[in-house]
């Protein structure tokens, strides 16, 4: 029978993979919740944090198709609250940065459901900091631009001025639009020889860097076979990003990096 007061949902950034970078709010929601709804990004290891009665459903997404829609997301937070049950919506990242939280909370809201968001460490700024890599620099960039590059109609995006010199432009989810994202911003007039970082799994163990050129990113993707998740970052403060071979010898010799 449902409670006459919902529980409050809480949507919680779990950062970008490393359990280490949640914040002291998440970690003590998400030990306390007696279910999770969870993204495929959000590693084993924050998971494992959870109480060992809680009920653990994830909604992970793949290309282009969630193993649940949307809609079915937002009304199963809503049912849970209901029920009086303690609910962590536990999503990669931060919940407002490309996750979708904007249209839980709406969802919540609507129904009269209490919500409650908890910031996480971006993917963006947690790659960036293992990387060694400053978004801006006094001497580089001194603005920051976030887009999504798995988006319909990349082509007609408009994206001019967004990279260039003086900016920095960090493209999530892709990997699988490189070359055209390359060429899209060539034609824009960014110089082909502009430095790029793409960063893997970061923040993980098995995080890599791998530094280029524009005119090389669909390219170098291709070649070393990289995987999502991973960020693309198009500026001259891509120059600054650790080297792959300085990442490697630091792993092997068991330092932890970030």
């Amino acid at each position: 029978m449902e409670n006459a007061l919902p529980a409050t949902v809480f949507l919680v950034g779990a950062g970008p993979g490393d359990p280490e970078l949640l914040t002291l709010r998440a970690a003590r929601l998400i030990g306390g919740a007696d279910v999770i709804v969870h993204d495929g990004l959000v590693s084993r290891e924050i998971l494992a944090l959870a109480p060992d009665d809680a009920d653990l459903i994830s909604v992970a997404k793949q290309r282009s198709r969630h193993s649940m829609p949307q809609e079915a997301i937002n009304a199963l937070l809503v049912d849970l609250a209901r029920e009086g049950r303690k609910v962590v919506r536990l999503k990669g990242g931060d919940p407002f940065i490309f996750g979708r939280g904007g249209e839980e909370v709406e969802a919540c809201r609507a129904a009269g459901v209490p919500v409650e968001v908890v910031p996480g460490i971006s993917a963006a700024i947690g790659a960036a900091a293992q990387a060694q890599l400053p978004l801006t620099h006094r001497d580089a960039a001194s603005a920051v631009t976030f887009v999504a590059g798995q988006c319909k109609g990349l082509s007609e995006q408009d994206w001019s001025g967004l990279a260039g010199h003086g900016r920095t432009l960090v493209i999530y989810m892709g990997v699988a639009t490189a070359a055209d994202i390359a060429d899209k911003l060539i034609a824009d007039g960014v110089s082909p020889a502009m430095p790029v970082a793409v960063i893997e799994n970061g923040t993980r163990a098995d995080a890599r860097i791998l530094r280029t050129l524009l005119t090389d990113l669909g390219e170098m993707v291709a070649r070393e076979t990289v995987k999502s998740p991973a960020l693309i970052v198009v500026g001259d403060v891509a120059s600054h990003a650790i080297a792959r071979d300085v990442l490697a010898a630091w792993t092997a010799q068991g330092e932890t990096i970030g």
